[in-house]
């Protein structure tokens, strides 16, 4: 009996220490956070997911004055009342007290509607982790900034493609924080089209780094724009040597092609031209609809290409061969009318035809 009574104690105090020493099945925090905002207007809709996560809470920031949204599914809308720049922190939640946050700045734009520019589409933010962002153009005020050039005329052959437009400073507009570039049918210097086309070159270059470029694109057979970038060394080597980085292009006309975006990059090899490219074509719609955010993520070993965060394109850059793309590029945006890619506008194509860059920004 005595015995049993040891024993059975042994067993208290051995149950005893296991609770004591007892250790709770690990919590797992959210992971992978990603986040996705569509802006309409004054309204924002934010789109949510992570790993691991239970629920959400959004907590939009607007003069001084906050709102929190919790969400199961990851997702809220959130109206403002006035043009300005704004910030949402998202937090994904496994328990309580177990959460990771990611905040994303952006603008809300008002004025666009007095522009002719669509007032919906998609964004994107003003800071991602592990970047700076270096330079950026929001395009307010009522004329471009001192980063920008025009260049004129047209060009030799047609700027080598054929085109059949005419460039000048006069089909270049900003106002209501949107840059406007129009082609127009008109005659001038022996052209039968107007158009614009800017640059950055000698004021501001960049090698490597992420851009984001948010726009709405004219459409039509034979309308041609373009947002894209040439190595600053193009005067002494010229081109294909240079190298080119076409982060959209878009050729108008009949089936997809008003709705597919082009992301293309250009070399020399061994005195050869050599090319890159693939295309992103939307489910629905076209893009001269609403806003799309083209953006370009660039390092020393690749160049991957983006509609709205949506990875289509990416380019192997670190053989020898592709050594332009270890140099400083510029920006160049213009809208051409004709040429040897879109051909010739026909008896469809609508003039004036515009394009709207609500920004663009460089990251580092």
């Amino acid at each position: 009996m005595k015995k049993l009574f040891i024993l059975l104690t042994v067993l208290v105090l051995l149950a005893a220490c296991q609770k004591d020493n007892y250790i709770p099945r690990e919590i797992v925090l959210p992971s992978n956070l990603l986040v996705t905002l569509e802006i309409n207007a004054a309204t924002v809709d934010v789109n949510a997911t992570a790993d691991s996560a239970n629920f959400y809470i959004f907590t939009f920031y607007e003069n001084g004055d906050s709102s929190m949204i919790k969400s199961n599914s990851g997702v809220a809308t959130y109206t403002y009342s006035s043009s300005g720049e704004y910030s949402v922190k998202t937090a994904a939640y496994t328990t309580s007290e177990h959460f990771i946050t990611e905040t994303d700045v952006f603008e809300i734009n008002l004025d666009l509607g007095g522009t002719g520019a669509p007032t919906s589409g998609s964004t994107s933010p003003m800071s991602y982790n592990g970047y700076t962002l270096v330079w950026h153009d929001e395009f307010n005020g009522n004329a471009l900034s001192a980063d920008w050039i025009h260049e004129t005329g047209n060009g030799n052959w047609g700027w080598g493609n054929n085109e059949l437009q005419y460039y000048t400073s006069q089909n270049t507009t900003v106002s209501g924080g949107v840059l406007q570039i129009t082609a127009k049918q008109e005659a001038m210097g022996g052209q039968n089209y107007t158009s614009s086309r800017i640059k950055t070159q000698g004021i501001q270059s960049w090698k490597y780094g992420r851009i984001d470029i948010r726009a709405a694109l004219p459409k039509g057979q034979g309308i041609w724009p373009a947002l894209w970038m040439l190595g600053d060394n193009i005067t002494s080597v010229g081109w294909p040597e240079c190298g080119e980085i076409d982060i959209m292009e878009l050729i108008g006309g009949v089936g997809n092609n008003d709705r597919t975006a082009h992301g293309t990059a250009h070399w020399s090899d061994n005195g050869s031209h050599a090319q890159y490219g693939d295309s992103y074509t939307l489910n629905s719609g076209v893009f001269a609809d609403e806003f799309h955010v083209f953006s370009i993520v660039w390092n020393a070993n690749s160049i991957t290409w983006l509609v709205d965060n949506n990875v289509y394109n990416t380019l192997n850059t670190s053989p020898s061969e592709l050594s332009e793309f270890q140099e400083k590029f510029f920006l160049i945006f213009n809208v051409a009318v004709g040429g040897n890619w879109p051909g010739n506008p026909d008896g469809t194509t609508q003039f004036p035809q515009t394009m709207y860059v609500d920004y663009v920004r460089v990251f580092q």
